[in-house]
């Protein structure tokens, strides 16, 4: 392999974290929980067919499938700042940063390898669950498309999250406050942007305003529950247009700010990895 493209620091954090017995544990019990709320809720809808034809109709097959998109969201959420909030600031607190740093490596290849390795399991749990929502195309109202879009908006979130905990694992020096700042802008980002869009619509409805609402737009669009319901009903965005009177696709602003957002953490955690040195050396 070419040196100039190869990482050692995500080739060596893969090996450890892969190594582990815990890690196929935990991915087995995730796909046992997964396996057990769909079954489950395919027994109580098929038990109460008035039909007795023992079968989804699309319309249920939809409510599964939306049911189990916000269970995965709300993995990615949760579980992302734990994966990466801790990954410089523990090596920081076990001594062993320096030695990483007197290494040929860039600052570039050790925060994105530590940033890669992180969200690496998470993204294999995304990936080990998609036969389960294979199960849905038994049944019908949810296409192919849509499960590709949803996924890999999925891989946005979880990259920019990321970002922001590999940010402030770099910023801080213990891991435990490095995590709180991490989670605390993942609720920023899902409970204040939705708490925010719902205050500048009614502000803009209170002043009895002609024009528009392009901060309860933003708000809007920036939130992961917001997306994830326009990616699954298209006409939500519609309603959030006719509110707010800006007629932008929902997932446009999304891309672009969960871009912004990456590009400038994983940059700033560069600059600062090394504050008394070159960044690239």
């Amino acid at each position: 392999m070419n040196l100039k493209f190869s990482n050692p620091v995500l080739l060596k954090e893969i090996k450890l974290r892969f190594r582990s017995p815990r890690s196929f544990i935990g991915i087995l019990f995730y796909l046992a929980a997964m396996s057990l709320f769909v079954f489950g809720f395919l027994y109580i809808m098929t038990s109460f067919d008035p039909a007795g034809t023992g079968a989804l109709n699309p319309e249920q097959s939809f409510m599964m499938f939306t049911m189990l998109t916000y269970i995965q969201l709300a993995l990615v959420l949760f579980i992302t700042p734990g994966l990466t909030a801790g990954a410089i600031s523990s090596e920081r607190e076990k001594q062993t940063l320096n030695m990483l740093l007197t290494t040929t490596q860039s600052s570039f290849q050790i925060i994105t390898g530590k940033l890669l390795s992180s969200i690496a399991f998470l993204l294999l749990m995304i990936v080990s669950g998609l036969p389960i929502y294979s199960l849905v195309f038994l049944y019908g109202g949810i296409s192919p498309g849509q499960i590709g879009l949803i996924l890999f908006y999925f891989l946005l979130t979880t990259v920019a999250i990321g970002s922001t905990g590999i940010l402030f694992s770099t910023l801080i020096r213990k891991t435990v406050i490095s995590m709180i700042a991490t989670y605390g802008t993942m609720l920023a980002l899902t409970a204040v942007t939705g708490f925010l869009a719902v205050f500048s619509a009614s502000l803009n409805q209170i002043g009895q305003a002609a024009g528009t609402s392009p901060m309860a737009h933003f708000w809007a669009s920036i939130n992961p529950a917001v997306l994830v319901a326009s990616l699954l009903a298209p006409g939500s965005g519609n309603i959030l247009s006719d509110m707010t009177g800006i007629g932008l696709p929902v997932w446009v602003t999304y891309l672009l700010f969960y871009i912004v957002l990456t590009a400038g953490s994983v940059w700033l955690a560069v600059m600062k990895l090394r504050p008394n040195m070159n960044a690239g050396k």
